[in-house]
């Protein structure tokens, strides 16, 4: 079985935000290191906002180590020349798609202020899956996916609710779990350690696990971690997938824990 992480951050200087560990570096070299040691085989690179270098880090990661990191890559979407990349985007080592969160201030309203209408047909023309940390816009999500029928998506950690736990976590289920109607929506089920209050494995969350993955099925349902803000080592990450989910089939893992996701992204990766 093929364990692809679905998101982690690699990152060179900044100040880590929110619970992400307070480190100055998290090189591909430290990634490996944990990789190796967890189980993991290779994960996806989502350069951080805190990092003004994080692209650069994440496709030299992609580079040195094709088998292990690809990228979902990121820039500026409210500055008009922003627009000229995207047909070349591909062209960067590992660079496989593009990821958005809007976490600053400026950024809250782009999902509905028009900043962002531009991108969706560039990037169903492109070919370009798009990452979003939109719990907060699943309606906009709606709108789009069904306009761009050829547009991959992918909503970010299971849309759950920021710094909430439990079932507050889990408020925008049902918004979700509507969502998988639209054949070009995915979702990544991951940071799940960090929703519950609970101890390893987690328990009282795998029954909002099973819901979305009932919706979504095995083929639309990616494991992850955003590792660095994880309350639990990475092979603990994993093992609550692989040991704890009963309702996983062994087939269904073999989508779920990687092979789906890097047939979504288009990642071939040396088997």
């Amino acid at each position: 079985m093929m364990v692809v992480d679905s998101q982690i951050h690699l990152w060179s200087s900044g100040k880590p935000n929110g619970a992400h560990r307070q480190i100055p570096v998290f090189s591909a070299e430290d990634a490996i290191a944990e990789m190796k040691a967890a189980g993991v085989d290779a994960a996806l690179v989502h350069p951080p906002g805190w990092d003004p270098n994080a692209g650069a880090v994440a496709v030299e990661a992609a580079r040195k180590y094709p088998d292990r990191f690809a990228v979902l890559g990121r820039f500026p979407l409210d500055k008009p020349e922003s627009r000229a990349l995207i047909d070349g985007w591909k062209k960067q080592p590992g660079m496989l798609g593009l990821r958005f969160t809007f976490l600053e201030p400026h950024m809250k309203s782009w999902m509905t202020d028009g900043t962002m209408d531009w991108l969706w047909p560039a990037a169903e023309r492109a070919g370009l899956p798009v990452g979003l940390a939109a719990a907060d816009h699943l309606a906009v999500v709606a709108k789009v996916a069904e306009r761009h029928p050829g547009l991959k998506l992918i909503i970010d950690h299971l849309a759950a609710v920021s710094g909430a736990k439990d079932a507050a976590a889990f408020a925008k289920l049902p918004e979700l779990v509507a969502l998988a109607r639209f054949p070009n929506v995915a979702v990544k089920a991951s940071a799940a350690p960090g929703t519950s209050s609970e101890a390893y494995p987690y328990r009282n969350v795998h029954g909002y696990l099973r819901q979305v993955f009932d919706a979504f099925g095995p083929r639309r349902f990616f494991w992850g971690t955003d590792l660095t803000r994880m309350p639990c080592s990475w092979r603990q990450c994993v093992t609550m997938y692989t040991e704890e989910l009963p309702f996983l089939t062994a087939a269904d893992k073999d989508l779920v824990m990687g092979r789906a996701l890097c047939d979504w992204i288009g990642w071939k990766r040396a088997q």
